[in-house]
């Protein structure tokens, strides 16, 4: 009489549900400059990274097939490539990129699908990111960290921004 085994997902191969990282934010921003903070290289360099980062490096393409590059610099002097191709640009409603650390060869690691829509809420932006797949739930926390401190940075520059353009 043999046992029946039933199949067991692996702690390291988790669903790829919880892989997915969806952040969700209201900015004090109309939608359009929103968008434009993630698609004009002078924005992301104000940004885009976590807390105590700098941007010493960022070009973008933003239109389908159009690439980015961007290099964030830790306050400890580090510095981290990231890459990627813009597959969806729908001005000012949607974006849609992969994603890829370089290595030190500069050679992009495993790619993950970032999705972003703004939707108007008044004179607010209603952001949702989604990012996926991870490789692992660990892989996944550890962005979800990075892209937090990203978006209070995102929500302070937009404040700054939408400030000055309104006075």
């Amino acid at each position: 009489m043999s046992a029946s085994i039933s199949p067991a997902i692996s702690p390291a191969i988790s669903p790829a549900r919880d892989r997915e990282l969806v952040i969700t934010r209201v900015l004090d921003a109309p939608r359009e400059l929103v968008f434009k903070a993630w698609t004009d290289a002078e924005h992301i360099a104000q940004w885009w990274g976590p807390k105590d980062f700098t941007v010493p490096f960022s070009r973008m393409n933003a239109e389908p097939g159009g690439e980015y590059r961007v290099c964030i610099r830790s306050g400890e002097g580090s510095d981290y490539w990231i890459r990627g191709v813009f597959r969806e640009v729908v001005e000012p409603e949607r974006l849609v990129f992969t994603w890829a650390w370089e290595d030190d060869d500069a050679k992009p690691g495993h790619e993950t699908l970032v999705t972003l829509t703004f939707e108007s809420v008044d004179d607010r932006t209603l952001m949702t990111f989604r990012q996926a797949v991870f490789e692992s739930v660990a892989d996944r926390d550890d962005h979800e960290g990075g892209w937090t401190e990203c978006f209070v940075r995102l929500e302070s520059y937009l404040a700054e921004t939408h400030t000055t353009d309104n006075d």
